[in-house]
């Protein structure tokens, strides 16, 4: 079979490698973001993510078994996906780049398959609803410096106090930017002066 001559070489960051299947381990709040821990099943390995408070909330929701009178926006989504005839399969955090991680949510409807960009924490609030896995590329985990899963009962009590002042430098390793995945600092715009105008900041 000829290569398609318009798509490009992948790059080794940007290959694909074998993915962990992994599960919610716990769900830690702070006073401005939360951070989900994804355990590896079958592993020790724990990967912690920075999210909003809103996705942080959307995700308990899930688990706490509150039943709310209308649907929030991941319930929404789930239910458009499904009107139109798809099933999701899988959510796959696939990369993670300056700091940022990168999911796609995968869904299929007979022989039509398609992958669709998103947040991983919108991709794992949606995956919750669906009762569908939720895999991490060993990549990834390669990249972090995951934590180990605390064991016995003095590593738990160890563990959850360790939280308090665990920070998004702590676990990017070697990467340079130090920004979290989707926390505030990360969602912040440039401020503009006061004779700007309506001229558009700098990136």
């Amino acid at each position: 079979m000829s290569k398609d001559k318009n798509q490009p070489d992948k790059t080794p960051e940007e290959a694909s490698t074998p993915e962990k299947e992994v599960r919610i381990y716990s769900l830690a709040t702070t006073q401005n973001e939360c951070i989900i821990f994804l355990e590896e099943v079958g592993g020790n390995r724990l990967l912690p993510i920075w999210i909003g408070l809103a996705e942080g909330q959307a995700i308990a929701i899930r688990f706490s078994g509150i039943v709310l009178p209308r649907p929030l926006t991941h319930d929404l989504l789930l239910a458009t996906v499904t009107a139109v005839g798809f099933a999701v399969q899988k959510v796959v955090v696939h990369d993670i780049r300056e700091n940022t991680f990168y999911a796609k949510v995968h869904i299929k409807k007979g022989n039509q398959s398609l992958a669709i960009d998103a947040r991983p924490s919108d991709a794992i609030a949606v995956a919750v609803r669906a009762g569908c896995t939720i895999f991490v590329e060993e990549k990834v985990f390669d990249r972090c410096q995951t934590l180990t899963k605390p064991i016995t009962e003095d590593e738990v009590k160890k563990f959850k106090s360790e939280l308090k002042n665990l920070k998004p430098e702590d676990i990017f390793g070697d990467l340079k930017k130090k920004k979290p995945e989707e926390g505030p600092q990360s969602r912040k715009e440039p401020e503009k002066k006061p004779d700007e105008g309506d001229e558009e900041a700098d990136d």
